[in-house]
């Protein structure tokens, strides 16, 4: 990692707890789609792994950046940044739109 000693070291510890909530997330998705009802299991189940693959691709991409400063400025306050990385993925938007779609399309099914 590039940067002083001490940058190195706080980005060090900050990496570690980046690496562990990129693991949290996917744990709790992974979850989500063994719980998911048997009748919606087939789509959300596949639109959960693929959430899942996109949280792991942002991990590695994250865990390759080598410069300390990167880790202080973008992920020393760790609350939502998982959150709002997968979020800003396009293909996440995507399987968002298509899931909405399908509760609407069912909702408006059980409404005949």
């Amino acid at each position: 990692m590039t940067g002083t000693a001490s940058q190195i070291e706080w980005a060090g510890q900050i990496r570690a707890r980046v690496d562990a909530e990129f693991h949290r997330v996917a744990e709790a998705f992974r979850t989500a789609a063994g719980n998911q009802l048997a009748e919606d299991r087939r789509f959300d189940r596949d639109d959960t792994m693929s959430i899942v693959a996109i949280l792991e691709e942002r991990r590695l991409e994250a865990m390759a950046n080598d410069h300390a400063g990167y880790f202080i400025r973008n992920w020393q306050e760790l609350t939502d940044q998982v959150r709002r990385t997968i979020a800003a993925d396009a293909r996440y938007r995507e399987i968002k739109s298509r899931r909405e779609m399908r509760r609407h399309a069912k909702s408006q099914d059980l409404n005949v």
